[in-house]
């Protein structure tokens, strides 16, 4: 007999595993545990989501879709 795992049930447990792992990396970086290569991809994303919220703001602002 196999046990079926709902959708939601999957989704819910992956998004829990991934926030133990964000947590984790989170407490690592603010100790300076963090690789300097893994920390130099991070501001990068970091960099990049902060430009698309600014421009999905200004897009708001103006009434525009967001390129």
């Amino acid at each position: 007999m196999s046990v079926v795992i709902s959708r939601e049930q999957a989704f819910i447990n992956a998004r829990r595993v991934l926030d133990i792992a964000r947590e984790r990396r989170d407490r690592d970086r603010a100790a300076g545990r963090l690789d300097p290569a893994a920390e130099l991809v991070l501001r990068r994303i970091e960099r990049r989501q902060a430009a698309d919220r600014a421009a999905a703001e200004r897009a708001n602002a103006t009434g525009r879709a967001a390129a």
